[in-house]
């Protein structure tokens, strides 16, 4: 009976067996749909798309009277009074008393030559007119007194007291009195012109700047030979450089073909390479009535409307010739992107910022047109990348790369 018993006991596997098999569906379904949701996030996202080739632009500051400009032209700074300093005696140099920046202010004396020869002269020149107007004043006295006897021998000849002999000497000794006196005046005339002359060589020793100017450079140092010629071995012909601020202008070469666009008295507007951020107003001052045959081109001079103490000579310069002269406000820089970068959806401005190579949508508003640009109030900042001519499937947070050239 036991063993019966045993024989007839079953296990369902059917039913121990399903019981995992549900499980394990139920949980790859699961996975699938969990895998296929983040599948469309990560795609729409563009994670799985490849990179939009767009063009990228950078936002930059531009200034209003660009919409002004009808020509542009480049030169350099170049002052209009400009001097190189030297003696006209030959001499070496024992004092120098400015350096490259310095100011200098008119007649200032700004070097000094060794002298010693040229003040012996001087004492010598002071000696003899002194020994002459001596000499003069002899003279003279003899000549009084001899005026004085010619005269009373004038009288006692009359009365027939004295011989007409002791007359006759009273009268050339008057007339010798008058010679020597006419004779002492000419030496002390040529003396005087030899104290002059000494005067002005000592003078020539003192380097003297001929009008307000600020030095450019110095071209000899204490101790060198000043020469008026320079040809000696070592020898300088001039001392320092200098240059009237006042007068400086920018020479640009304007082609022959455009000087039908511009006159003299033309508004300007100035730019330098050194100081990029600044505009400075300027206006034509002459039109230069030659040409330069090998470039085509004809030289014009601009000269600033206002003094600036940061331009100087020799500078590179931009000048943009305009049509009327720029207003206060459109003298100030602005923040401007193209145009084809703003995308107008539903009424709102918006640009494709560029971030680590993904479009990002940001909002703008924008201002006022400056020529081909639009001006930015808000949004975005100078030196921010964009997007330029955004394509219609371009959306947030897409890959981007900028295309090729």
């Amino acid at each position: 009976m036991a063993n019966e018993d045993l024989s007839k006991l079953r296990i369902e596997k059917t039913k121990a067996i399903s019981r995992p098999r549900r499980r394990k569906k139920i949980v790859f379904w699961v996975l699938l749909v969990l895998v296929v949701i983040l599948s469309g996030v990560l795609y729409a996202r563009g994670i799985f798309t490849p990179a939009i080739q767009v063009q990228i632009a950078t936002v930059t500051q531009v200034y209003p009277s660009q919409a002004l400009t009808i020509l542009n032209a480049s030169g350099y700074v170049v002052p209009q009074r400009k001097s190189a300093l030297a003696s006209k005696v030959t001499g070496r140099l024992i004092w120098l008393g400015v350096e490259e920046g310095n100011r200098v202010k008119k007649d200032q004396i700004i070097a000094r030559l060794e002298s010693q020869d040229v003040e012996a002269a001087k004492d010598q020149a002071e000696a003899n007119v002194n020994a002459a107007r001596s000499n003069l004043e002899l003279v003279k006295a003899e000549l009084r007194e001899a005026t004085l006897n010619l005269e009373r021998n004038k009288a006692l000849l009359a009365r027939g007291v004295i011989p007409k002999s002791i007359y006759d000497s009273a009268l050339a000794r008057y007339e010798k009195g008058v010679a020597a006196v006419e004779a002492a005046e000419a030496t002390l005339k040529a003396s005087l012109a030899g104290l002059e002359g000494a005067n002005i060589s000592l003078e020539y020793t003192s380097i003297r700047a001929p009008f307000d100017g600020v030095v450019l450079t110095k071209n000899a140092d204490v101790g060198d030979i000043v020469t008026p010629i320079g040809a000696a071995a070592n020898a300088k012909s001039a001392v320092i450089t200098i240059a009237d601020m006042n007068s400086l202008q920018v020479e640009a070469d304007v082609s022959e073909s455009s000087l039908n666009k511009i006159k003299v008295g033309q508004p300007c507007e100035i730019q330098l390479d050194a100081l990029p951020g600044e505009r400075f107003r300027g206006a034509i001052h002459t039109i230069v009535p030659t040409a330069d045959r090998t470039k085509a081109t004809v030289m014009v001079k601009i000269r600033f409307v206002d003094n600036h103490n940061r331009v100087l000579p020799e500078m590179s310069a931009k000048v943009a010739f305009l049509s009327r002269p720029a207003k206060p406000e459109e003298q100030k820089p602005r923040m401007a992107i193209s145009q084809s970068a703003i995308v107008n959806k539903k009424g709102k401005e918006s640009v494709f910022l560029v971030k680590e190579n993904v479009a990002v949508e940001t909002a703008v508003t924008p201002g006022i047109k400056i020529g081909d640009m639009v001006e930015v109030l808000d949004g975005l900042k100078v030196g921010d990348q964009i997007v330029l001519n955004p394509p219609e499937r371009l959306r947030n947070g897409l890959k981007i790369k900028a295309a090729e050239k």
